[in-house]
C-alpha cells in the first residue's frame, strides 16, 4: 500500500463524510438554538419572561446530559448510520411541534425532549471520525466537522431573519411557529437520506478500494492498542484526566451556548431591531468563528501542539466576551467584542477534541467522549439561565457576559495546566490488561 494511495484514501474520505456530516449537524445546531430568533416575538405571545425563556433554552442540555453516554455506547455497538438516523428524524419532529406550545411547562417538555433525541449526535460523530482517521490527521478533520457549528450561525441567522420577517400571519400562523416547523422538516427528511448513504466503516463503503479501506482501519485499530491508553469504559471513568476534560469543555462551551442562543438578543440590546436585520448581523461572528476553527484545528495538526493552541483560544473568547458586556452601549464596538468572543470560543473547539483522544480508546473513547461532552454541555442549560436572570432582573446582559467570561477565563487557565495534570493523572489511572 503506497503512502499515495492511503492518502488519496482519506482524501475521498473527507469529502464524501465532512459535508454530509456538516450538513446534518447545520440542521441540528439550526433546531436546538433557533429559539433564540423565535424569542423575539413569540415570548410577547405567549407571555413568557425573560427567565423562562433561558430556562427552557437551557433545560435542552439536561435531556442532552441524561441520554448523551447511553446513545454513544448504542453506537459502538450498532453502528453509527441507524443510531444518527433516529436521532436526526426525532429532534426534527419535536422542533416542529414546538410551533403549537402555549403554556411554559409544555416549552420546558419539548425542549427536554429535544435535547434527549439529540444527545448522541455530536460525541457520536466525534467517535464515528475515529474509526476513519488517525490521531495525526484529527484536530483537521475535527475543526472541518466543527465548522458547522459556524456554519450554522452563517445560514442559520438570515434564514430565521427572513422567515421572522416574511412568514407572519400566513395561514393564520405566527412567524415563530412557521421558524420551528420550516427548520425542522429538513432534519426528518435527512434522518432518512442518514440509511441510505452513510457507511459505519471503511470496508463498507463502495468508494473505497478494499486494501485501501482495510489499511485505514488497521491503523486505527493499531493506534487503538498503543500503551498508556485507556479501552474500558469504568477505568477511564476513574481517570483524573476525564474529569479534567469536562470541566474543560464546561467552561468553553458556556460561551458557546451563549453567543447561540443569545446573540440575536444581544444585537437587539444594542439598537438593531428589524428582525432580518437582526439575523444577517447575527451570521457576522458565525463567519470570523468559522475561519478561526479551521485555521487553528490545522495549525494545530501542522504542529503537533494541541494544549496552547486550545488554552489561547480560551483567552480570546474572555476578552471578547467581557468587552461585549462593557460596551453593550456601543453598537458598532460591542459586535466587533461579539465577533472576537466568536472567534475564540469557536476556535477552541476542534484542538480540544484532541486532547481526550491522546489517552482514550475502544470502549473507554466511546463512554468517555459522550461523558465529557454531556457533563461539558450541561454549561448549555447554566449559561443561558444566567443571562436571562441577569437581563430580568438588571435590564442588561452585561452582568451575565461577565460570568460567562469568567468560565471562558478558567477553560484556558485549566488548559495551560493540561500537561502537567495529564502526567501525574497517568501514574496514578488505574491500569488495564
Amino acid at each position: 500500500m503506497s503512502a499515495a494511495d492511503l492518502d488519496e484514501g482519506y482524501r475521498r474520505a473527507t469529502l464524501r463524510l465532512i459535508p454530509f456530516l456538516v450538513f446534518l449537524f447545520i440542521l441540528a445546531w439550526i433546531d436546538r438554538v433557533n429559539v433564540g430568533f423565535a424569542k423575539l416575538q413569540m415570548l410577547s405571545d405567549l407571555k413568557f419572561s425573560e427567565a423562562v425563556y433561558g430556562f427552557g433554552a437551557g433545560i435542552f442540555f439536561l435531556g442532552y446530559f441524561l441520554f448523551e453516554v447511553p446513545s454513544n455506547l448504542l453506537l459502538e455497538k450498532i453502528g453509527a448510520r441507524r443510531t444518527l438516523a433516529r436521532i436526526t428524524i426525532l429532534w426534527g419532529l419535536a422542533s416542529m411541534s414546538l410551533a403549537w406550545v402555549q403554556s411554559e411547562w409544555a416549552f420546558y417538555a419539548i425542549r427536554f425532549l429535544i435535547g434527549v433525541f439529540e444527545a448522541g449526535f455530536f460525541p457520536g460523530v466525534v467517535l464515528y471520525l475515529t474509526y476513519w482517521f488517525p490521531s495525526a490527521r484529527r484536530s483537521k478533520i475535527n475543526g472541518l466537522f466543527m465548522t458547522s457549528f459556524a456554519v450554522a450561525g452563517v445560514i442559520g441567522g438570515p434564514l430565521a431573519g427572513i422567515i421572522m420577517g416574511t412568514m407572519g400571519g400566513r395561514l393564520g400562523l405566527a412567524n415563530w411557529q412557521w421558524l420551528f416547523i420550516l427548520e425542522g422538516i429538513p432534519s426528518v427528511l435527512a434522518g432518512f437520506a442518514v440509511l441510505r448513504f452513510l457507511p459505519d466503516r471503511p470496508t463498507e463503503a463502495g468508494w473505497l478500494s478494499k486494501p485501501v479501506a482495510a489499511t485505514m482501519e488497521a491503523r486505527v485499530a493499531e493506534e487503538g492498542r498503543q500503551a498508556g491508553k485507556e479501552a474500558s469504559f469504568s477505568a477511564a471513568l476513574r481517570d483524573g484526566r476525564v474529569w479534567l476534560c469536562a470541566l474543560i469543555y464546561f467552561c468553553i462551551v458556556s460561551g458557546n451556548a451563549t453567543i447561540a442562543f443569545w446573540t440575536p438578543s444581544i444585537i437587539k440590546e444594542i439598537g438593531v431591531r428589524d428582525p432580518i436585520a437582526i439575523g444577517f448581523l447575527a451570521a457576522i461572528p458565525f463567519v470570523a468563528g468559522t475561519i478561526a476553527m479551521v485555521w487553528n484545528g490545522a495549525h494545530s495538526d501542522r504542529t503537533g501542539e494541541r494544549r496552547l493552541h486550545c488554552a489561547v483560544a480560551g483567552l480570546v473568547a474572555a476578552a471578547g466576551l467581557a468587552a461585549t458586556a462593557a460596551l453593550i452601549g456601543q453598537a458598532t464596538l460591542a459586535l466587533a467584542s461579539l465577533t472576537v468572543a466568536a472567534v475564540g470560543i469557536l476556535a477552541a473547539f476542534p484542538v480540544f477534541w484532541s486532547l481526550p483522544q491522546t489517552f482514550l480508546a475502544g470502549t473507554a473513547a466511546a463512554g468517555a467522549i459522550a461523558a465529557i461532552n454531556s457533563i461539558g454541555n450541561l454549561a448549555g442549560f447554566l449559561a443561558p439561565y444566567t443571562v436571562g436572570l441577569s437581563t430580568q432582573y438588571t435590564g442588561s446582559s452585561s452582568n451575565g457576559l461577565y460570568f460567562v467570561a469568567g468560565l471562558e477565563l478558567l477553560a484556558a487557565i485549566l488548559t495551560f495546566g493540561f500537561a502537567r495534570w495529564r502526567e501525574g493523572a497517568a501514574r496514578l489511572a488505574p491500569k488495564t490488561a
